[in-house]
């Protein structure tokens, strides 16, 4: 059995989750967080793991570094177990910070179609460093939770095994590129996978994604 925390990145919106789903999952006008992981958690949970989906502050009114103390909270939660911690989109923001902080209580690291930043960047920055302005990013703004730059020591999380998941038909694939070059530098480190999808694989590809998330526990 292992304790899994699913960090979701940015709000999905039901219109955008009900298009790529092809379903009515979720009344249009709301905004589904956490719940972008029901599926994630309940195909978990029916193999016996335990898994954790918090709800993100919101973004505008709270910082990376908040919602960094947010997911640290939750691994206290999860204690005695070591964790599996998987961060989508912005996500991996998150998880990188907690990771920093409570190395030793980290099982995995999974990354999907997510942000891998460097020292000191923001979410910002990276797509900045990728040759997006983020302001023309639809759904993007310079809220404060994205504008903050991380702060952590990379030596702290270097020997925890990580997994990134690639999309390849993400609309971010251009900043996704960056991460998966600053994975190959580091292959010993990582497993590194590509699934042909949208940036949200638990909607578009679900079943093989659970599949992946299944196999992190391995």
């Amino acid at each position: 059995m292992a304790s899994y925390i699913l960090v979701h990145g940015g709000n999905i919106s039901a219109e955008t989750w009900n298009r790529l789903t092809g379903r009515q999952d979720y009344p249009e006008g709301t905004l589904i967080g956490a719940r972008c992981w029901d599926g994630t958690v309940a195909a978990l949970e029916a193999h016996g793991h335990r898994a954790f989906a918090p709800d993100l502050a919101d973004e505008h009114t709270h910082t990376l570094t908040d919602h960094i103390g947010q997911v640290c909270a939750v691994i206290k939660q999860a204690e005695p177990d070591e964790v599996i911690l998987v961060g989508h989109s912005y996500g991996g923001m998150v998880i990188t910070g907690a990771a920093g902080r409570m190395p030793g209580r980290i099982r995995r690291l999974v990354y999907v179609d997510a942000a891998l930043p460097n020292p000191g960047e923001s979410l910002f920055d990276q797509f900045v460093r990728s040759g997006i302005d983020p302001r023309s990013v639809p759904g993007l703004e310079p809220a404060a939770a994205y504008t903050e730059k991380i702060r952590f020591d990379p030596e702290k999380i270097r020997a925890l095994p990580k997994t990134y998941i690639r999309c390849t038909e993400s609309g971010f694939s251009r900043v996704t590129s960056g991460a998966k070059r600053k994975v190959m530098a580091r292959k010993e480190e990582w497993t590194y996978i590509e699934l042909p999808t949208s940036h949200v694989p638990m909607a578009t590809m679900p079943e093989r994604f659970y599949r992946l998330m299944l196999a992190a526990a391995e």
